[in-house]
């Protein structure tokens, strides 16, 4: 199997690439640079001559703008790449008559739920320019499946972490402040909940994905094997790095915190569906990356 993955520049994207080579996966990497085949996938010649060109059986498509902030402020931006780059990489696939086609969709389709864990068939309920991109994303690749059999998959993922996270992101930065026994801050005191996994448990269930033909036409909610608040995340990367950081509870940074957003998956499907299991532990997670936070210092 040959696999073209677009986003590949991103911390998922990076995770994703080194697990197919353990396992002995070719890709074809590409992003808007830093590899052999860079470019933008709202370029058609790029995407429908150049990409097209190249040999390739199976493509998982990452590449999105995903800062939420930046999705506000720029909501043209957000959606031409989110939805026109995926629109053109779902034409990409079915002129080169791929096995699969993955989609990255996110957890934030379902906003903020009123009930958990959140099943496939949970309700919608997007808030920002980048929720309802995902939205778009999901019915263009249905679209595709339904009307040119194409076989396509989906996944929803809750937080995802690891090595080339950027600075801002909350475990790289909870790492960093312990390791330099520095203060950690909680805002809504830490309550928030979410189900963080490392980045190679989504690149195993990508893999999965690539060869279960029990995948097309599903989509697939990911995230760790157990909610996690935010605070038991922060204590259990002081417990990991033996840091002497404290913990400061600090209040919702607005008034749509206050009511802290408690979110995490049924992974029920990948499990039945896909008999997938996780690579890595939230902990062992955890310490991979502290030890590749480690070596940036």
């Amino acid at each position: 199997m040959k696999v073209l993955v677009t986003g590949a520049s991103g911390m998922v994207g990076r995770n994703l690439v080194s697990y197919f080579k353990s396992k002995g996966v070719e890709t074809v990497p590409t992003d808007l640079s830093g590899w052999e085949h860079s470019g933008n996938l709202l370029d058609k010649s790029f995407v429908l001559e150049r990409l097209a060109s190249l040999d390739f059986d199976a493509i998982v498509h990452m590449a999105a703008i995903t800062e939420i902030k930046k999705t506000i402020e720029d909501p043209k931006l957000c959606f031409d790449v989110n939805c026109v780059g995926t629109l053109n990489m779902l034409e990409l696939a079915r002129r080169k008559g791929v096995s699969r086609i993955l989609c990255t969709s996110s957890a934030n389709v379902y906003g903020a739920p009123s009930s958990n864990p959140v099943t496939e068939d949970t309700p919608f309920d997007p808030r920002v320019p980048y929720d309802y991109s995902k939205v778009i994303v999901e019915n263009l690749a249905n679209s595709f499946h339904k009307t040119k059999s194409l076989p396509v998959a989906l996944t929803r993922s809750w937080l995802l972490f690891g090595e080339y996270d950027q600075p801002s992101r909350a475990t790289i930065r909870f790492i960093r402040a312990c390791l330099k026994d520095e203060p950690l801050t909680l805002f809504n005191g830490g309550k928030d909940t979410t189900s963080p996994s490392h980045a190679v448990n989504f690149a195993k269930l990508a893999l999965t994905i690539l060869q279960n033909d029990n995948a097309i036409g599903k989509a697939f909610n990911f995230g760790g094997e157990r909610p996690v608040s935010i605070r038991e995340l922060a204590e259990t990367v002081k417990s990991l790095t033996g840091s002497k950081s404290k913990l400061e509870l600090a209040p919702p940074r607005s008034e749509l915190e206050v009511v802290p957003q408690i979110s995490y998956p049924s992974l029920e499907r990948v499990k039945t569906v896909l008999d997938y299991r996780h690579e890595l532990t939230l902990e062992q997670g955890l310490q991979r990356t502290i030890d590749w936070v480690k070596t940036q210092n």
